[in-house]
């Protein structure tokens, strides 16, 4: 799993194009609406690689319970096609030119924005409040996500979390507690200063400076625990140069000040994850995707901290999701009985047991020994399961998030390189977003 996404500006043009072309609902995606014999076949996309070359876990959860539908729904047939996910929304552009477009399709959450505008996109506000759903079952933050300018446009496909993930034993050497989960950050800089070890080149904590959404969306889960904010609740404003942003920015200037923090600049390059791996740092903050990189550390995983005893551990996550298509009024009722089969309690469980996938809905956590079983076959899975209830927000889901977030990002590497105060930064960022948001999309 990858942390983020960002649209460029070439694929919200095409998109556009798309938009205005070609709105009709005639044999679409090379499917018709139904068999002579009533069967109503669907088209669902989705980006786990099938094997070989290697096993497939994903891939052959999702198909294994593609199966247990179609056996269980004989009238609807569903048949799966690989598309990477890194190029669904431009492979959906295309075939909402050409009419061509599937029934279900895997989109990354940042991608909604950008599907909002395409009339075949279909709004599924009221289907999500009908009796059984529990539409509210689903995260806060994911619900955030599938939902653009009011209407819920997804149902949540996957989702993760940012905490802070340290090594246990350069924690034991230097005398450090093991982080419980009230901790705040005074206890983590505690920690950091007292784990950072110049001589030997070991590092408190790592921290993302290329300026990317990297940087941006670890700032922005300290910003929300902080009490602050990214933009107004009318998206028109930015506000992440107010109390809460400096505070914690100033943390982090703090951190960099007394050198405790190893400053990546190329963070997709994953020397950051290297060195962790091999003890030459004390913490990272990232995902459950990480884990597997660590296998020669002997780690804990906890929640991000409180910046006030008792306070938020807010966190952030980069939900994914399912959307559906208007390929005609039995096609769009077929695939809205698939994913709510697909998306129900008992499937989420099932495939969070076999794949390691944080479950989407909380009832799954409240099933008797989940988090338990689930972290006893996916060691450290289990905290990050339990810190979806700090997911409470969603980075804006508006067109110039990303160049909000480009703006953002430099005013944080400006303060942690020393060229410039938390304050002084944030608020020549915020300029530059009023700047953007006053750009009608």
């Amino acid at each position: 799993m990858k942390r983020m996404w960002l649209v460029t500006p070439m694929v919200l043009a095409v998109l556009a194009a798309a938009c205005t072309s070609n709105n009709t609902s005639s044999n679409n995606g090379g499917q018709t609406s139904s068999t002579p014999s009533g069967v109503v076949k669907l088209t669902m996309w989705m980006g786990y690689t099938p094997p070989p070359p290697k096993p497939a876990a994903e891939y052959d959860t999702l198909t294994a319970l593609v199966d247990e539908f179609n056996k269980q729904n004989p009238n609807i047939q569903v048949s799966v096609q690989y598309v990477n996910s890194d190029f669904a929304l431009q492979k959906a552009t295309v075939a909402l030119q050409g009419n061509k477009q599937p029934d279900i399709s895997y989109q990354y959450g940042t991608n909604m924005p950008q599907l909002a505008t395409a009339p075949k996109l279909v709004d599924l506000t009221q289907k999500v409040q009908e009796p059984g759903f529990n539409w509210n079952d689903f995260f806060p933050g994911e619900r955030a996500v599938s939902t653009v300018n009011g209407k819920v446009l997804g149902i949540p496909a996957l989702v993760d979390n940012l905490a802070v993930v340290y090594n246990k034993d350069l924690f034991a050497k230097a005398g450090v507690p093991t982080p419980t989960p009230d901790w705040t950050w005074s206890d983590l800089m505690s920690a950091a200063q007292k784990v950072n070890n110049p001589s030997k080149k070991i590092f408190g904590l790592a921290f993302p400076v290329d300026g990317s959404e990297t940087t941006v969306w670890e700032y922005e889960a300290m910003l929300w625990a902080a009490g602050g904010d990214i933009l107004n609740s009318d998206n028109t404003k930015a506000v992440f140069n107010q109390a809460g942003g400096v505070r914690a920015l100033t943390t982090l200037q703090q951190m960099a000040q007394a050198k405790d923090l190893y400053l990546d600049f190329h963070p997709d390059a994953g020397k950051s994850e290297e060195l962790f791996n091999s003890g030459k740092i004390g913490m990272i903050i990232t995902g459950p995707w990480d884990l597997s990189s660590f296998p020669a550390v002997h780690y804990g995983v906890q929640f991000m901290p409180s910046f006030d005893p008792g306070g938020s551990h807010q966190t952030i996550a980069g939900p994914d999701n399912w959307v559906i298509f208007d390929n005609g009024p039995a096609r769009v009722a077929a695939a809205w009985t698939f994913l709510k089969w697909f998306t129900s309690t008992p499937q989420l469980l099932k495939d969070s047991m076999a794949t390691g996938h944080l479950p989407t809905r909380a009832s799954v956590e409240a099933q008797p020994n989940f988090l338990t079983q689930f972290g006893a076959k996916f060691p450290g899975e289990d905290v990050f399961a339990e810190n979806l209830k700090n997911v409470l927000k969603a980075r804006p889901q508006i067109p110039q998030y990303p160049r909000v977030s480009t703006a953002l990002g430099q005013a944080i590497v400006n303060v942690l390189l020393g060229k410039g105060s938390p304050q002084q930064e944030l608020d020549a960022a915020a300029k530059q977003a009023d700047g953007f948001l006053a750009i009608p999309q």
